[in-house]
């Protein structure tokens, strides 16, 4: 019963307050008639597009009634974020740290991701060829995981100093909790302090963000250099070599 003038707009608020982690789907339907109750001169045919046949509402004389507008809605639940960890390590060495995380509230045998939400979340780190979970059941969870940077500066500067892997799943069916074990290698070049995220998606449903904090502390010293004094008011030079590591 809502009426439009020519040209004018209409927002359409949507609400989405999920209760469960996992994939929830609904359509937004609009259907727009004549404010006179007439039929647009159009006819539908067998012979009529399908895609067309399919937006329009088709009075008992064969003119189109009404014109339908249908959005497919997909809503992804998502945890609230979790407390940061802390991956520390001297600048010119390499860690290798196993990290624990857990999501709570894990749907298992819920709907699978719908085709427009695959390509939302690219896991560039691992395929989704990782143990299955470690329940007993027959069910089977499966995650993707990306790292995300607040900007492209930072995603350049870890991009080559961080590698994520993840070793194992664990599900605890009575508290639906399930533990993704990853083995995190950071090998810094220089010291640093940068921020970055870990998003975690199951294919049931559901997003879970860990912040991830990075610290490279100073590294240790090359070498000690020292310049013994020949004589008052003479200098005294010593020389030694530099190499880079990049060109």
């Amino acid at each position: 019963g809502i009426r439009l003038a020519p040209k004018e707009k209409l927002e359409i608020p949507v609400l989405f307050k999920p209760t469960e982690m996992k994939i929830y789907k609904t359509q937004l339907v609009i259907h727009v008639m004549r404010e006179n109750g007439e039929n647009w001169p159009y006819r539908v045919t067998a012979e009529s597009n399908t895609d067309l046949i399919r937006n329009v509402t088709v009075a008992e004389n064969g003119e189109t009634q009404g014109i339908l507008w249908i959005y497919p809605i997909h809503g992804t639940p998502e945890a609230p974020q979790q407390k940061s960890v802390v991956i520390r390590c001297q600048a010119r060495q390499r860690l290798e740290q196993r990290v624990e995380l857990l999501l709570i509230g894990v749907m298992p045998g819920a709907t699978a991701l719908p085709d427009a939400g695959n390509s939302a979340m690219v896991n560039t780190h691992e395929s989704s060829n990782t143990p299955e979970v470690t329940d007993g059941s027959s069910a089977t969870l499966e995650f993707l995981y990306e790292l995300q940077y607040q900007s492209d500066e930072i995603r350049s500067q870890l991009d080559s100093l961080v590698g994520m892997q993840l070793l194992q799943k664990e599900w605890d069916t009575e508290s639906r909790i399930v533990t993704l074990i990853f083995n995190v290698v950071f090998a810094p070049s220089k010291p640093m302090r940068n921020k970055a995220t870990l998003v975690v998606q199951c294919t049931a449903g559901g997003i879970w963000k860990f912040p991830l904090l990075f610290i490279a502390t100073e590294p240790e010293v090359d070498d000690v250099i020292n310049i013994v004094a020949v004589g008052l008011n003479k200098e005294s030079i010593v020389g030694f070599k530099l190499t880079s590591q990049t060109r």
